[in-house]
């Protein structure tokens, strides 16, 4: 799955990259099979992780409306312990979230260690939203910009450097980041609103916003272009993964997260001699009670 990092530096055409699933290796069935598999390697190698305590994860997932994020978080984490993981969805900013710098409310809700962290959309919005609406930048009290005027490029150069500084600092601490681009093509988008409207267990996850937002659907593919080419770093590369085709998507993302766990040095702990020791004699304890 290499094949999706976007390499830093690397100059990006969202265009030229596939929303599909370009191999001849897999189809559907294959794709589910290897899912399968990946998320029973997920439970073992989780355990491992929260009894280590050295590390915590952080996965990201950003893309256009009816990508597949939620569906995508479902299915690659079925399985995996909840009290091991935390899933957090952010919506618009709250009133207390913009009297902050922005990647404040995504700050206080970062895994500790030994957990796993899952971010449905995150501060990358503070470049997506905000870039394609810079009238939401001005309910946020920065000094200097009074109106969308005052946005100039820079400020989005200094939000970028921001963002690989604090990932910086994550993977400095422990936190290994994981970023995913779910690559949705238009027609595939259309597709599924209308999938969500022609079924009344889907409806609610319709808004005619959605269409509004899609109405800027080049404004978005700049920005999403313009943000991973700035911030897919060495140490906090981005994925982009094809969308058109969930099982493809499924599969990609649990491959990823599974050969990266798989990579870290983590282990059981090693009790000393005296914990051993401990171990044995409680052991003995605990058998005379139920022989007695």
């Amino acid at each position: 799955m290499k094949t999706h990092i976007h390499k830093p530096g690397k100059p990006l055409s969202l265009k030229e990259v596939p929303t599909k699933y370009q191999g001849e290796v897999l189809d559907e069935e294959a794709a589910k099979k290897l899912l399968k598999e990946d998320r029973k390697a997920l439970r073992k190698l989780q355990e491992k992780l929260y009894a280590h305590k050295r590390y915590s994860y952080l996965l990201i997932f950003q893309a256009m409306d009816a990508a597949g994020k939620d569906s995508t978080i479902k299915h690659v984490m079925r399985g995996v312990n909840p009290q091991g993981c935390m899933v957090h969805s952010f919506k618009a900013p709250s009133t207390e979230e913009k009297a902050h710098d922005f990647l404040w409310r995504c700050q206080v809700r970062l895994p500790r260690k030994g957990m796993i962290g899952i971010f449905n959309r995150s501060y990358y919005e503070e470049v997506l939203v905000t870039r394609v609406h810079p009238e939401f930048i001005l309910g946020q009290s920065i000094p200097g910009i009074k109106s969308v005027d005052d946005i100039k490029p820079e400020f989005w150069e200094n939000r970028f450097h921001a963002i690989n500084a604090f990932e910086k600092k994550l993977v400095n601490s422990g936190t290994i980041i994981l970023k995913f681009f779910l690559h949705v093509s238009k027609d595939e988008q259309a597709k599924r609103f209308l999938d969500r409207i022609n079924r009344p267990e889907k409806n609610w996850k319709f808004s005619s916003r959605d269409l509004v937002e899609r109405g800027h659907w080049e404004d978005y593919q700049y920005s999403y272009q313009e943000a991973i080419q700035k911030t897919s770093t060495d140490w906090a590369p981005w994925h982009i993964i094809p969308a058109d085709e969930k099982w493809y998507m499924q599969h990609a993302v649990a491959d990823i997260f599974s050969d990266s766990l798989k990579a870290l040095p983590i282990d059981f702990p090693k009790l000393s001699p005296e914990e051993i020791d401990r171990l044995t004699a409680a052991k003995i304890q605990l058998m005379k009670e139920l022989n007695n």
